[in-house]
């Protein structure tokens, strides 16, 4: 017998398939995978337009433990990058580090700024500790919620379905030389910053070969 739910979701890209989105509830993060086509009409036009990291309201419907979207309306069009890759990281995920390192801190946040000396981004940097799953991974498959992050970015502090949610465009990055990963919220992604953590990380050449765009 068939079953629908509702809620409010952060969409990934599942790396179990490539025909399939990973939803996480954004108050639970509990995932759910659904299947990316196999739709009609104008729904089918709904999800071809979504992209890792929006944010969804949607209906599932569930026959034998398995989900499709049922009705689906974006009400953000964040987005989210996942990359590996060997181009130098930025200053201030240097910085960022750096003081981490000095706090003896696992986790650190700063506040970056463009020349008109109005914030423009938000870059935190997470220590990988040795002998546990890759943290880049956990990010990517959504075990390590990037949603708390996204909600104090937009000035809320707790979760949940009502909380705001302007666009931002969010880079996820990992180095093999460094021991952490660095997760950068653009505040405005049709900005001029945007566009150049885009050219300098997502293009395939500029990041040696390894850039991974989910």
């Amino acid at each position: 017998m068939e079953q629908t739910t509702e809620g409010t979701f952060r969409v990934l890209a599942s790396t179990r398939r490539d025909d399939e989105w990973l939803l996480l509830d954004v108050e639970s993060g509990d995932p759910t995978y659904v299947p990316a086509t196999g739709y009609d009409g104008a729904l089918a036009e709904r999800v071809a337009e979504l992209e890792p990291g929006n944010r969804v309201e949607a209906t599932l419907s569930w026959t034998d433990g398995d989900a499709r979207f049922a009705d689906l309306t974006r009400v953000s069009e964040s987005r989210v990058h996942f990359v590996r890759t060997t181009e130098p990281l930025f200053e201030a995920a240097e910085r960022c580090w750096r003081d981490a390192r000095e706090q003896n801190a696992g986790m650190n946040s700063r506040v970056t700024h463009g020349t008109d000396g109005e914030p423009n981004g938000v870059v935190y940097t997470f220590a990988e500790q040795p002998g546990e799953q890759d943290l880049f991974e956990e990010f990517r498959d959504g075990v390590k919620p990037l949603e708390p992050l996204l909600v104090r970015a937009a000035g809320g502090r707790d979760g949940g379905a009502d909380a705001p949610d302007p666009p931002f465009e969010t880079f996820v990055l990992a180095h093999p030389d460094q021991p952490f990963v660095t997760v950068y919220i653009v505040l405005d992604p049709d900005g001029y910053l945007a566009e150049t953590v885009r050219d300098t990380y997502l293009d395939e050449v500029g990041s040696g070969g390894l850039a991974d765009r989910l």
